[in-house]
């Protein structure tokens, strides 16, 4: 029995000829990361283990984004205790604030180039899964595993049974990686995939950016998936290309495709012509409509942003709806670029003046909002558009607030209309 991308990563990594799933394997690891949250209980762990140094500073990462610029002395404790062990660690990749290369994690990651096909990657962070995009293996662990990991270099999985989701058609007009991944959940529910390889392939895997195979990517976990991956084709190589030529240029990357005869659980298959502009409405990610079905639904604020859509293609699609409009009376609308490189494109371009112009709160990069933690948290009663990628139960805020998901432009339809709207609306 053949075995599929995610199967091929994993034995490699374990110097194995072969796994299958449910086998239990101890695999190598090509980078490991945390954020402000959980590098911290991690860091602890590693200095109760005795570890006296990481396994290698040029492949622990680091990125204060979730509790940042530091709303509290808390937080910024947090920080200090990831900024100390950075610097006694020689730390390569730890990124502070203000600087070009900082952002939130998952956004700044791939597009620092520290990301390549092939490569096996754990993140203290569920939404670690996005680097599937660029054909590796990521998943999401807890601060134990960090600490081993950033002491060892290694840390052991269960191979994961796969669920092959089969891509065909064109999108229509709109219509983004944000709403496949949505339509997708809504198919099979937030535990379809639990801990299972989600596998995209199709002739249709040409029509998707890398911005929109990232956010597909980073949504995997939303149906439980163990990961999600996309095949390695030209678009991949175009971006690595440009992300780290270095490496690029001397091939230390490997492209996986899956065997012919590999072996999956289950087979989906989506037409992207058939996707609707999709939400998610209050309290699963599951709980999905098409967003012309939700009509009249009042909003007090909208959130663009995110480890999810805060890429320089969504923030540009932003921008253009946004251009010559202003966002509805009793609505606040919170603009957050992903990184400092999107931020300074925004700023060149000029798309920092048509969200001024329109009315918005423009933030500097942070998770802020998506987990709750500052700018943008929701008072009782109060519902949230949101490009973010959960909206559980006090989420954003109260637990008597709501949030709904969306793609950018309906996002940015809502903010203008003042209810959930589509792109047509406005």
């Amino acid at each position: 029995m053949g075995m599929t991308m995610t199967q091929k990563i994993l034995a490699d990594h374990a110097g194995l000829s072969e796994v299958h799933a449910g086998d239990l394997i101890e695999a190598r690891l090509d980078k490991v990361l945390g954020n402000d949250v959980t590098t911290p209980p991690a860091i602890r762990i590693f200095e109760q283990m005795g570890a006296s140094q990481v396994f290698d500073k040029d492949k622990v990462i680091m990125v204060p984004d979730h509790f940042t610029p530091n709303k509290d002395i808390k937080s910024a404790e947090l920080s200090q205790c990831m900024r100390c062990f950075a610097k006694d660690h020689s730390i390569t990749n730890y990124y502070e604030l203000g600087r070009k290369e900082m952002g939130i994690e998952h956004v700044i990651i791939p597009d620092n180039g520290l990301i390549l096909p092939g490569d096996a990657i754990i993140g203290a962070d569920s939404h670690t899964c996005t680097y599937g995009a660029l054909g590796a293996f990521a998943t999401g662990v807890g601060s134990t595993d960090l600490a081993c990991a950033m002491a060892s270099g290694s840390t052991w999985f269960r191979v994961p049974e796969a669920i092959k989701v089969v891509l065909t058609g064109k999108p229509g007009k709109y219509v983004t990686g944000k709403d496949i991944i949505l339509h997708l959940i809504g198919m099979i529910g937030v535990d379809g995939a639990l801990y299972k390889s989600l596998e995209f392939i199709g002739d249709a895997v040409k029509e998707l950016s890398i911005d929109q195979r990232l956010t597909i990517s980073n949504m995997a976990i939303e149906c439980g998936g163990k990961n999600g991956i996309f095949p390695v084709d030209e678009i991949t190589l175009a971006y690595i290309a440009n992300t780290n030529p270095e490496r690029y240029s001397n091939n230390e990357y490997k492209a996986y495709t899956a065997d012919d005869d590999a072996e999956y659980e289950s087979v989906i298959e989506i037409d992207l012509s058939k996707v609707p502009l999709t939400v998610a409405l209050p309290h699963l990610p599951s709980n999905t409509k098409p967003a012309s079905e939700v009509k009249d639904m009042k909003i007090d604020q909208v959130v663009i942003g995110s480890c999810t859509n805060g890429r320089e293609e969504d923030i540009k699609i932003a921008a253009e709806l946004f251009k010559g409009r202003k966002v509805a009376d009793g609505v606040r609308c919170i603009v957050i670029p992903g990184s400092q490189r999107v931020y300074r494109k925004a700023l060149d371009e000029g798309w920092l003046a048509v969200f001024d112009d329109a009315g918005c709160v423009i933030s500097t990069p942070t998770c802020g909002p998506c987990l709750g933690g500052h700018m943008g948290i929701l008072a009782e009663g109060e519902r949230c558009v949101s490009t973010t990628n959960r909206n559980f139960v006090g989420r954003m805020g109260h637990v008597k607030s709501e949030v709904i998901l969306s793609g950018v432009p309906v996002a940015v339809a809502s903010a203008i209309k003042g209810f959930v709207a589509t792109p047509e609306e406005v």
